[in-house]
């Protein structure tokens, strides 16, 4: 019973160390997706003033501006005070941006108008008695 319980526990421990660098990923890949998903994220917030952002780098350095420029292996974040930081992609630790799409940007207004609207009504509403 004694020699089974091994058996299996031998195989076990065979089978987790074989599959286990499988599975690992180097540290040179885990960057490289990190700085992909970066660079995605700022392809989808854009470029200009309107473009906030929120930026932690790996030490432990924050930025907040807005994204002037973004290229291939980096980007630029102009801060409030208009000095420029240069930052590559493999630098950021976590990223944040501020901006609002097209559609929020229409929902927030017909929101406003509707608003506007009711307010109107309710002023002719109440003001008739």
């Amino acid at each position: 019973m004694l020699k089974k319980i091994c058996s299996v526990a031998l195989a076990a421990m065979l089978l987790q160390a074989a599959a286990a660098p499988a599975f690992a990923r180097s540290a040179a890949e885990k960057e490289s997706k990190r700085a992909e998903a970066v660079r995605a994220k700022l392809a989808r917030l854009g470029t200009g003033e309107a473009a906030r952002i929120r930026v932690e780098l790996r030490d432990k350095t924050k930025l907040e501006g807005y994204v002037s420029e973004a290229g291939p292996e980096g980007f630029v974040v102009v801060n409030k005070a208009g000095v420029a930081t240069a930052v590559a992609y493999p630098q950021v630790a976590k990223a944040k941006g501020h901006n609002l799409s097209t559609g929020a940007k229409i929902a927030i207004g017909i929101g406003i108008g509707a608003g506007i609207t009711l307010l109107i009504l309710f002023l002719i509403a109440t003001s008739d008695d």
